[in-house]
């Protein structure tokens, strides 16, 4: 099935962005918050993240770690069995994004024990005195498309 491809292409990219970053720019040996301007507006900042989306229950011990990977997993084989009862190739495509995301992100946790995170737009300057102070990664501006593909799905059409 497609679903399953764009998965494995999700993981692959993240996956390859984060080793370009951490090796190749070598920001796996630079000082957390370490900042690397690209545009005035746009950073690379290495943050290791050990808890869960945009830093909320931090993991503290080693069997933290392991719990939220199991979490991401049991989450991701679940979206899996939905994605392969999607009606609709929009429904589909959202889980695949999630799915992706979510490996990705469980595998920064089994091998570093936290996730890498380093797109930083907190310099961005939003309206009305807004800002956008965290730092993310390729999986989770996966796992908020897929999010919001869903709500646009479901809010376009009925339930099956």
């Amino acid at each position: 099935m497609a679903g399953i491809g764009i998965a494995i292409l999700i993981v692959a990219l993240d996956q390859a962005s984060k080793t370009w970053v951490l090796y190749g720019l070598d920001l796996i040996n630079q000082p957390a918050g370490q900042r690397e301007e690209i545009f005035s507006f746009f950073h690379l900042t290495m943050v290791w993240n050990r808890g869960i989306s945009f830093g909320f229950l931090q993991a503290q011990a080693v069997w933290h770690s392991w719990l939220l990977i199991a979490f991401s997993l049991g989450v991701t084989g679940l979206l899996g069995v939905w994605m392969l009862r999607a009606a609709r190739w929009l429904q589909a495509t959202a889980y695949a994004l999630i799915m992706g995301g979510a490996v990705g992100n469980a595998i920064d946790r089994a091998v570093y024990g936290a996730v890498a995170d380093f797109l930083d737009f907190s310099s961005l300057p939003l309206p009305f005195g807004f800002s956008f102070g965290w730092v993310f990664n390729v999986a989770d501006i996966c796992i908020n498309i897929g999010v919001a593909i869903l709500v646009i799905d479901l809010l376009l059409n009925e339930r099956d």
